[in-house]
């Protein structure tokens, strides 16, 4: 029996906005500074207003390492993701999973490929793996020196000179400890090997092999970066002694319980809608040359995704990584712009010249390495990290712990090579 379909019936139909035909899930670190989740949130909503044949699910999944293991366990069930920004460090487990595309077998056309040249080359390091680039920055940083100008204004020291040096530093810090102030702290927990990853490029040496399969722990001038670190509490005393919290470190120095921090410019923002007081941000100091390992998250586009997914996530990406998407996203939250073309925009540019404090972080590439990343990483990250918290606490020799950490490491990764 055939039904009759009134007229206004078929037009209130046909005014019904069309199904998106592709739908992705992504899953997004929120555990970081600034207002990342209405910033994220906003970018999806103008990129599904461009494109509303797709439909964007965004899910916030915590730190770095509770977004790898909720996107995992997604794969491993019957609601799997598509993409996900992760840890740039967690290319070589990912590849060794064999869980994520390499975005050269995604890209299709010149204009792609063009895109997928145009990002620092620094900030691309940790991607890059055996000549197929399997990650794309996105949620990028350095570590960049914040330190309180008044302060400095207090001590007698320059407010726009920060420590260059590694005897700067201490000479600097002892002026500007008080009773009840540090001179500076660095945290030891959350990511104790990115800030000792700092020390020993400034000590002349790299952490890891650039094919992640060696790892250099008990090199002399490692081993005498980490004594550097404890040194500037046990001797010098210009950093609390103890660990220094990670997640609380960006309040301390708002309350002036620090005078210099070292943090990602990924607070950048924050820091600057939450200081009461005059400051400044610099690179870190060098001893044998300058440098900071790249910190922050990629891009990955996971294998399963099916073909029309891997295009409609190569069409999100790009939407978030294009230029204007990308300077905007570094007003808002202190991230760095990825590529060139971000600070070349009329949004960034304007900024800057109001705020230069947004641009050392980028400036601080040209001095920058991969952030340290080898296969296992994980369970290589792990015994570094324990092997700075027990010299930090005093529990071991810097040389002691380095060479366990060293021995493990190379058991680890044997396989690899």
């Amino acid at each position: 029996m055939f039904r009759t379909v009134s007229a206004a019936a078929l037009v209130a139909a046909l005014a019904l906005p069309a199904a998106a035909e592709t739908r992705l899930t992504m899953y997004y670190p929120i555990a970081v500074g600034g207002p990342l989740t209405q910033v994220v949130d906003g970018m999806i909503e103008a990129f599904e207003a461009q494109n509303p044949d797709v439909d964007v699910e965004a899910i916030y999944a915590g730190n770095y390492d509770d977004t790898r293991i909720k996107a995992l366990a997604a794969l491993n069930s019957g609601d799997p993701a598509q993409l996900a920004v992760m840890f740039s460090i967690d290319a070589y487990d990912l590849i060794e999973q064999d869980l994520i595309a390499p975005f050269d077998e995604i890209v299709e056309s010149d204009e792609d490929r063009a895109w997928l040249a145009g990002f620092y080359p620094a900030l691309m390091a940790n991607g890059k793996i055996e000549g197929r680039t399997w990650g794309v920055p996105f949620q990028r940083s350095t570590i960049v020196a914040y330190y309180n100008k008044d302060m400095f204004r207090e001590a007698g020291l320059d407010p726009e000179r920060a420590p260059a040096t590694w005897d700067e530093l201490v000479e600097m810090g002892k002026a500007l400890t008080t009773a009840d102030r540090a001179g500076l702290m660095i945290p030891s927990t959350g990511y104790p090997y990115w800030m000792f990853q700092a020390l020993a490029i400034q000590n002349g040496e790299a952490l890891m092999s650039e094919d992640g399969a060696t790892t250099y722990f008990d090199d002399p001038e490692v081993v005498d970066a980490l004594a550097f670190w404890r040194s500037l509490s046990v001797e010098h005393g210009v950093m609390p002694e103890g660990a220094i919290e990670w997640g609380t470190l960006r309040q301390a120095f708002l309350e002036g319980r620090t005078a210099m921090m070292w943090h990602s410019t990924g607070n950048l923002t924050a820091v600057r809608n939450g200081a009461d007081f005059d400051f400044g941000v610099a690179m870190l100091p060098a001893n044998a040359r300058r440098g900071s390992p790249t910190g922050g998250g990629n891009f990955y586009v996971f294998k399963d995704a099916d073909p029309a997914q891997r295009q409609a996530a190569l069409k999100l990406i790009r939407f978030m990584t294009a230029p204007e998407q990308a300077a905007q996203w570094s007003i808002e939250t202190g991230y760095m712009g990825v590529s060139p073309a971000a600070y070349e925009t009329e949004a960034l540019q304007a900024y800057a010249a109001e705020f230069p404090a947004a641009l050392v972080a980028r400036d601080q590439l040209e001095h920058a390495v991969a952030e340290f990343s080898t296969f296992e990483t994980a369970r290589v990250r792990e015994g570094l990290n324990n092997a700075i918290q027990s010299a930090l606490t005093g529990a071991k020799s810097p040389e002691e712990a380095l060479a366990e950490a060293q021995a493990a490491a190379e058991r680890l990764l044997a396989p690899y090579r």
